[in-house]
C-alpha cells in the first residue's frame, strides 16, 4: 500500500551539509495528488535513545522543526516526484543518528505513533 524508502546519509564532518531524501510509492500514492494529502515527517534516533521527531511538511499547515534543528534543517517536497527532502546544514555530533522518514494522512501532527508508515532509516554520523 506505502512504501518508504530514505536514501542519502553518510559521514561528515562538523559543520558539514547533507541531504535526505524518501521517495514514496504504492497503491496508496498512485492516484494524481494523493501523495500531497499525506503529512510528511523526519525522525531520528541515536543508538540508546528513544526515537524522536525532526521536522514535517504539511499540505494545510505548512511547516514544523523541533527546536534542536530550527534555523539548520530545512524539509521539502516536490509532490511530482512524490519525494520529501531534508537539507540539514550546520551538522553537529549531536544530529548522528538513524533517520526514518514517515508519512500520515493527519494534518501537521510531529507525534510519532500517529505516523503510520515508516522508511526503513538511513544513518548519518557527524564526526568532530
Amino acid at each position: 500500500q506505502v512504501q518508504l524508502v530514505e536514501s542519502g546519509g553518510g559521514l561528515v564532518q562538523t559543520g558539514g551539509s547533507l541531504r535526505l531524501s524518501c521517495s514514496a510509492s504504492g497503491r496508496t500514492f498512485s492516484t494524481y495528488g494523493m501523495f500531497n494529502t499525506y503529512t510528511m515527517g523526519w525522525f531520528r534516533q541515536a543508538p540508546g535513545k528513544e526515537r524522536e521527531f525532526v521536522a514535517y511538511v504539511s499540505r494545510t499547515t505548512g511547516t514544523y522543526y523541533a527546536d534542536s534543528v530550527k534555523g539548520r534543517f530545512t524539509i521539502s517536497r516536490d509532490n511530482a516526484k512524490n519525494t520529501v527532502y531534508l537539507q540539514m546544514n550546520s551538522l553537529k555530533a549531536e544530529d548522528s543518528a538513524v533517520y526514518y522518514c514517515a508519512a500520515t494522512n493527519r494534518y501537521g501532527v510531529a507525534v510519532l505513533r500517529l505516523y503510520d508508515y515508516w522508511g526503513q532509516g538511513t544513518q548519518v554520523t557527524v564526526s568532530s
